[in-house]
């Protein structure tokens, strides 16, 4: 009981320091937290994991207040495959007590009895990673889209070298960025501040397209853009000052998604 405890109350003073992302703490939604957990699987195990998140994991998460969840797979040709969850949680606490509330879950465990009880010399996935992320003060909340419509999503990190050179990225965010990202069709669905979780110190976001030619005609608009070129022009602002790495992954949402 008393590791139980002690977990929820270092999350929640980690969420509420927020020390990554100044001025969030005050600005951001209250108690709001995003999970983006991944799943790395060979391919011929995908029908299984999804069975899973569909009719197991998605709706024992909306049990218990966590939604909306949005179920995502990465666009390649490769036979391992990466499954993405992101999840909107209305604290850590929240996040913390899951594991507990899922193992009372009798419909949970029935649900998801075949993902479950996998054998050790047959284990649906090779690894699951997981951030814990704060929004930034210039987006507090996650933006859903329409999921009645085709959609495409942009899964973008920017590591930085230090801490002060990731609160630089997030600052340019907040003060200009984002504004340009909008006007120019790059359009935010959250934008979070890593918390706990690997390649720290990064920024973590992600976009929505209608397809891929809509991504590649908004990513040129920007790049050409007078604002932007006037932005990061400013020393302080430039990439080789505050970015050390971009990661970036093309996904498309599972059929039950809800983002």
């Amino acid at each position: 009981m008393r590791r139980r405890t002690f977990i929820r109350s270092s999350l929640a003073a980690v969420c509420s320091a927020a020390a990554v992302a100044p001025a969030d703490a005050a600005e951001r939604e209250a108690g709001t937290v995003l999970e983006l957990r991944s799943w790395s699987l060979k391919a011929a195990k995908m029908p299984l994991l999804e069975e899973y998140l569909g009719k197991a994991l998605l709706p024992a998460l909306r049990r218990q207040g966590v939604g909306p969840v949005g179920v995502f797979t990465e666009k390649s040709d490769q036979d391992m495959k990466r499954v993405y969850v992101l999840s909107v949680l209305p604290s850590a606490d929240r996040l913390a007590a899951l594991p507990g509330l899922l193992a009372a879950d009798e419909a949970y465990l029935k649900a998801g009895a075949d993902y479950l009880n996998a054998p050790a010399n047959d284990p649906v996935y090779s690894r699951i990673e997981a951030s814990l992320l704060a929004p930034i003060a210039g987006m507090p909340k996650l933006d859903r889209p329409d999921t009645s419509k085709a959609r495409l999503f942009n899964l973008r990190i920017y590591e930085s070298h230090n801490e002060r050179a990731a609160r630089k990225k997030i600052e340019m965010f907040n003060k200009s960025e984002l504004a340009i990202f909008r006007r120019v069709g790059l359009k935010p669905v959250f934008f979070g501040a890593t918390l706990v979780g690997p390649a720290m110190p990064n920024l973590t976001y992600m976009l929505v397209f209608d397809d891929e030619a809509a991504r590649a005609a908004a990513w040129k608009r920007f790049v050409d853009d007078p604002e932007w070129l006037k932005l990061k022009a400013i020393p302080e602002y430039a990439d080789k000052e505050i970015v050390s790495k971009i990661t970036n992954k093309i996904l498309v949402p599972t059929a039950f998604s809800e983002i």
